[in-house]
């Protein structure tokens, strides 16, 4: 099948910008090869730390030349729920590799946040730094020089990029992602959205909202709604860093367990010692990025991934641009209904044939790069196929070639709207990306008087005075990467949502992020520059008329240039900078990159 045009024509514009450091990348990967397993080059007493632990035969193997040692990093902790069922994986991963003839060891624990529990708290501040602490503490376990590639056991928001981000700093190893898949589906996203702006309306109590999301996130397993955690688990398959159809097969079934001992073998064909040699900086080339975004477009995935999927490609040398998503999206269809985007889960997308048939449709449309190299096969066209357990283990014995529910997952020829999940608009306020999967066509044009804020409490507190009862564009400065790390404003969407839902024109415009799960009302996020670095938004006042067309990638506001230029910046309120740990994270925001180049601290 040919690639679609305007795939085709972004993919070799970004190789060709990419191209100087691309090429270097790829230069110093070479050069970190090595002929034979790195640790033979080591001095006795180095190799003898390394591996003096282990038992009598894993030693045996590793003093030898032939053996391929495999590193396991891992995000576990019982506290989350998502990473709770990887607790087993390295157990389940040794014996794998060990009867196939290898040798891992635990290298190292990388830590993991989750923005559901710090939503709306100071720990918010730390969450997208975290990415970046993730990403060192994955090459500082890597660092020992004892291994030939490497498992990596991470599910959820800025814990699998890290991971990525700090793979690639050894991108001559290969490398395997694993995940742990979803908690079965809860209380019904549609109600659980409703209790949720019943009691912002102050109509419910606190103990009627903690029941109904008790009832929501109940069990070991990845929250089941289609938000960041869930856009890497797609992303990472279509990519090709999971094995094919391993993202949404839940925790505690045979097959799950089936699925990552199976990583754990596999792995070792894609070693240096191997034939079938496939390191990471090299199957994540531009065709690997240009298919994430693909993927995320077609399925209305996580806002989080304009971030995310910059800083990771910049990490493999190669950049990514905003444009590269909006022309991307013009030519995607929209093939999902997810919540926040619809009423079902992950659960309901995998029942109803999930990334074999999603990733199919995108294939034959030519909206993926059939030919790029994957962990699981030889291209992403294995990916067609679904695994079942079969005589003990995982087997891949069949395609889905029809999907099982047309209101969740749908072919190209029938898609629920004829471009993707995600627009850029720009203007006088600078750039932003929006979501539009979620927001009605009626409400993605608006043209309102600004209401700013410097914090999203603030915005509750007027929500709560009845101040906002109006046509209103909500401007929330001050909460860029620079300012303050970068927090989700995820509870934002109740009271705006029930300012929309009371028949008001209604939109969000701010520099910091909303959560993956951000829905119904038109936000103009990760504006760029942001305010703390001199952007515009610290020149909006009270009263100015902000125009926010997302299908028109218009984001403007509507005061005339000398005098909007004139006006003196608003000064930084950003909060206090210490305390829950924001003191040791100082130099970050110091360091920090914007937006528009992934937010992060490396490039």
């Amino acid at each position: 099948m040919a690639v679609q045009p305007v795939l085709a024509e972004v993919t070799r514009r970004v190789a060709e910008r990419s191209a100087a450091t691309r090429g270097a990348y790829l230069r110093r990967i070479h050069d970190a090869r090595t002929d034979g397993p790195v640790r033979g080059g080591m001095g006795c007493a180095n190799l003898a730390h390394g591996f003096a632990a282990c038992g009598v035969q894993d030693k045996l193997w590793l003093r030898g030349d032939v053996t391929p040692n495999i590193a396991i990093v891992s995000a576990y902790n019982d506290m989350l729920s998502a990473h709770q069922p990887l607790q087993d994986y390295p157990d389940l991963l040794k014996g794998a590799i060990r009867s196939a003839g290898g040798t891992a060891q635990f290298a190292g624990g990388v830590p993991a946040m989750c923005d559901g529990i710090t939503q709306g708290r100071a720990g918010m501040e730390l969450s997208l730094f975290s990415r970046d602490v993730v990403a060192m503490a994955t090459a500082v376990a890597l660092s020992h020089d004892m291994f030939d590639g490497a498992l990596l056991l991470g599910v959820c928001d800025k814990i699998v990029p890290g991971l990525v981000i700090g793979a690639l700093s050894f991108g001559h190893l290969p490398v395997v992602l694993v995940p742990a898949g979803p908690m079965a589906s809860g209380l019904p996203n549609d109600e659980k959205a409703q209790v949720r702006k019943r009691f912002a309306a102050g109509e419910l109590g606190r103990e009627r909202l903690l029941a109904a999301e008790a009832a929501s996130y109940h069990s070991p397993g990845t929250c089941t709604f289609y938000g960041t955690a869930n856009s890497n688990q797609l992303l990472m398959e279509v990519m090709g860093l999971h094995l094919p159809g391993a993202s949404f097969v839940p925790p505690g079934t045979k097959l799950r367990t089936a699925l990552t001992e199976a990583a754990g073998r596999r792995v070792l064909q894609l070693t240096d010692l191997s034939d079938g040699y496939t390191p990471i900086g090299e199957l994540l080339d531009e065709r690997a990025f240009v298919n994430g975004i693909v993927a995320l477009l077609a399925t209305g995935g996580s806002t989080n991934h304009t971030l995310h999927l910059v800083a990771m490609a910049s990490a493999a040398g190669i950049a990514l641009t905003w444009d590269d998503f909006d022309e991307l999206s013009k030519a995607t269809p929209l093939l999902t209904r997810l919540y926040p985007n619809g009423s079902a889960d992950v659960n309901h997308f995998h029942a109803a044939g999930g990334t074999a048939f999603l990733i199919g449709e995108l294939i034959d449309a030519g909206l993926l790069h059939e030919d790029a190299r994957t962990v699981g096969g030889d291209t992403l066209a294995d990916y067609r196929r679904v695994p079942e357990f079969a005589d003990g283990k995982a087997e891949w014995l069949g395609t889905v070639t029809e999907s099982g529910d047309a209101d969740v997952l749908r072919p190209v020829a029938e898609p629920f709207d004829t471009h993707g999940g995600l627009h850029t608009v720009r203007g006088n306020l600078g750039r932003a990306v929006i979501k539009v999967s979620a927001v009605k066509p009626e409400h993605r044009t608006i043209e309102a008087p600004a209401r700013v804020f410097d914090s999203q409490e603030l915005l509750q507190e007027a929500f709560a005075a009845g101040e906002l009862d109006r046509d209103v564009v909500a401007v929330v400065r001050n909460q860029g990467p620079r300012a303050n790390g970068m927090p989700e404003l995820h509870r934002l969407t109740p009271p705006l949502s029930v300012l929309q839902d009371r028949g008001h024109r209604v939109a969000l415009v701010t520099d910091g992020r909303m959560s993956g799960a951000s829905g119904a009302v038109p936000a103009a996020i990760h504006v760029s520059p942001e305010a703390a670095a001199g952007g515009p938004l610290a020149r909006v006042r009270d009263g100015d008329v902000v125009r926010l067309d997302a299908d028109g990638g218009v984001l403007e506001v509507l005061v005339p240039d000398e005098e909007f230029a004139a006006r003196e910046p608003a000064a930084v309120s950003a909060g206090q900078a210490w305390g829950t740990g924001r003191e040791l994270f100082q130099a970050f925001r110091q360091a920090v990159g914007p937006a528009e180049r992934g937010a992060g601290i490396f490039a």
